[in-house]
């Protein structure tokens, strides 16, 4: 088999041990697990590290994120539908791979497919949430991290009580929540305004900033002997018998003895070109970087009617959140950015910053169960995936570099990677 050949097949391969595609949170995670498990490292990249999806989103490591595909959701996207500026929405299409993902995404919105994978994800959740501080704390990286604890915000009373039965299922799955009616909340939280009705607690979670995250894995990876080479368009892949052969680049041929995809919400492209289906949707992003306001909030918070994800460092304060499925549109859409701003506003004393430092949007690489993609491919012998991250790359960024690189040197994984399957689809 050879796909897109763009150099010609006397040019000599550069060879790698492990070659991972994408420079993300989850390919330099993947690389600096594999540098430390003994593994020589090269990365391609088309731009800059992290410079996708990872690079403006709030920073929070929620275990107490639960499954996007709760019953009802479907319903709620649809009636949202024509609502521009909606938390969730998906933009009116005939795309086949949208409808697709949309119809395995619809199957999966019932408690018994919620609970079991809340339940998978919780596993993988609290492992990484772990590991990722010892991480931080075993490497030295400077990245604004805090054992803050999340909040999720109501303003109506109903919102609140409906919220009870997933709280009491966090209890259930070991991930520590507390119930707060108003004035507790407010004592707990003093940038909330006088209108917030409850909200609940997650002393497990924690923050930091992900763009300097990402910049400390950078100099990690490099530190230990990694190799970065940024600017890089892969074109096209050579593969014989049953193993890719080589990967074809904008900056010439490459061949790993292992290769790791982590091209997030490129990855279906990129695996088409392989023979792989892999079913992952961009979900679109936003978020507005300021100056700190004068009352900022000391711990980072989901503003649960409006879908605002509110977080503060000592070096700035970020609104961000809302799912937007629309393809690869590249626009930065006014309407909803300025309804992260809209909604701060409703729930916060001082909701935005003096200053406006950064606009931005990204794709979130989105599977129909809300699980990560991690394991061998099906029909290449030296292809792993590490991709499909949705919401959560940066909470899951370590376990997934645990994971893989104890896969790349024939050790038992530390967790059962069978629900994560690239088989599974």
């Amino acid at each position: 088999m050879n796909n897109s050949s763009s150099q010609p097949a006397s040019v000599s391969a550069r060879a790698c041990d492990v070659l991972i595609l994408g420079g993300g949170v989850i390919g330099l995670s993947v690389a600096l697990f594999c540098l430390r498990a003994g593994r020589a490292v090269t990365i391609l990249e088309q731009k800059t590290p992290g410079s996708a999806a990872s690079h403006g989103n709030c920073g929070t490591i929620t275990p107490s994120h639960l499954p996007l595909h709760a019953p009802g959701t479907l319903a709620k996207a649809l009636k949202w539908m024509l609502k521009a500026d909606a938390p969730l929405r998906i933009k009116p299409s005939l795309d086949p791979a949208l409808l697709g993902w949309l119809l395995r995404f619809a199957k999966l919105c019932n408690e018994r497919d919620f609970l079991a994978t809340a339940q998978t994800k919780a596993i993988l959740l609290k492992a990484s949430r772990l590991r990722l501080e010892q991480l931080i704390a075993d490497e030295g990286l400077a990245c604004e991290f805090e054992r803050s604890g999340t909040l999720y915000v109501y303003r109506e009373i109903a919102g609140y009580e409906h919220a009870a039965p997933d709280a009491a299922l966090l209890r259930s799955l070991g991930i520590p929540c507390v119930a707060l009616d108003g004035p507790a909340l407010r004592a707990r939280e003093p940038a909330l305004n006088d209108s917030v009705a409850g909200g609940y607690f997650h002393p497990d979670d924690a923050r930091l900033r992900p763009n300097t995250y990402i910049a400390e894995l950078v100099r990690a990876v490099r530190a230990a002997g990694g190799v970065i080479e940024q600017g890089v368009q892969i074109t096209g892949f050579e593969t014989a018998n049953g193993r890719i052969d080589s990967v074809q680049t904008s900056g010439g041929r490459y061949r790993g003895r292992d290769v790791v995809l982590a091209l997030g919400a490129w990855s279906p492209q990129f695996g088409q070109a392989l023979g792989l289906k892999i079913p992952i949707q961009p979900g679109k992003g936003y978020s507005i970087t300021y100056s700190r306001p004068g009352i900022a909030p000391v711990i980072p918070m989901v503003l649960k009617e409006r879908s605002v994800c509110v977080t503060a460092w000592d070096s700035g304060y970020r609104l961000g959140s809302t799912m937007e499925f629309a393809g690869y549109d590249s626009s930065l859409n006014r309407l909803r950015l300025d309804a992260l701003s809209r909604g701060a506003a409703e729930y916060l004393q001082e909701p935005v910053g003096p200053t406006v430092e950064e606009e931005w949007y990204g794709w979130r690489p989105m599977t129909p169960d809300d699980l990560p993609i991690i394991g061998r491919a099906p029909h290449l012998a030296n292809l792993t995936l590490a991709t499909g991250h949705g919401m959560l790359g940066v909470s899951l960024s370590a376990i997934t570099g645990q994971l893989v690189a104890e896969l790349l040197s024939g050790r038992p994984p530390s967790l059962d990677l069978a629900p994560y399957a690239p088989t599974r689809f």
